[in-house]
Order: structure tokens, then C-alpha cells, then sequence
């Protein structure tokens, strides 16, 4: 039972790898190769203030949102929503979405 198994195993896998790029969908690039450059990365900034500090978060240039820490009391986003500049406060970055989970397998 094991070789006739194994030998379609084989046949299929040869298969799968003979298959040409001209069997794939258009419009695929390639996976870039090595870590992801500078401009890819989300620049972030601390500017200490008589108040507390406040952390930028920018992408590609664009600032997205501010993480203000106060010297007392607790700390808060300001988060562009639309990307038009208007900042909106949020005391955390928790949705509050809990989405129901169960346990699959335990081992």
C-alpha cells in the first residue's frame, strides 16, 4: 500500500513544481528579499514638554497619531481617523470588541 502511495505523492510534487509562471494569475510580484527599508518603517518621535511628552507616530511622512503621557494622570491617543488632520482623543487603543472564543484543542 505504502509505495503506490508514495510513488503518487512523488508524481503530484513534481508536478506542482514543473508548473511554469505562466500558470500563476497576473499581476503577482515577487516577495522583496531582506528586511524592510527605512521608508517602509513607521517613523516615531518623543518630544519631552514641561507638561509630559508627547509620542508622534508618522508613515511615510504623514502623521497618524499622538500619544500624550501627562506628568499626572493617564496617558492618551489623539488618532487621525480619515486622514484629514482632525485628531481625535482616545484614552486607549482598545476597540472593545471582545469576539467570543473557545477552546479547539487542549494537549
Amino acid at each position: 500500500m505504502r509505495p503506490p502511495f508514495l510513488l503518487l505523492t512523488l508524481l503530484l510534487c513534481g508536478v506542482a513544481v514543473a508548473a511554469t509562471p505562466s500558470d500563476r494569475p497576473p499581476g503577482l510580484k515577487p516577495v522583496p528579499d531582506g528586511a524592510p527599508g527605512p521608508e517602509d518603517a513607521a517613523a516615531i518621535t518623543i518630544k519631552p514638554s514641561p507638561q509630559g511628552r508627547v509620542v508622534e507616530y508618522r508613515a511615510n511622512g504623514k502623521l497618524y497619531m499622538l500619544k500624550v503621557i501627562p506628568r499626572t494622570g493617564k496617558p492618551y491617543y489623539l488618532i487621525d481617523q480619515k486622514g484629514d488632520g482632525q485628531f481625535a482623543r482616545q484614552d486607549s487603543l482598545d476597540s472593545g470588541m471582545r469576539p467570543p472564543m473557545w477552546v479547539v484543542k487542549e494537549f
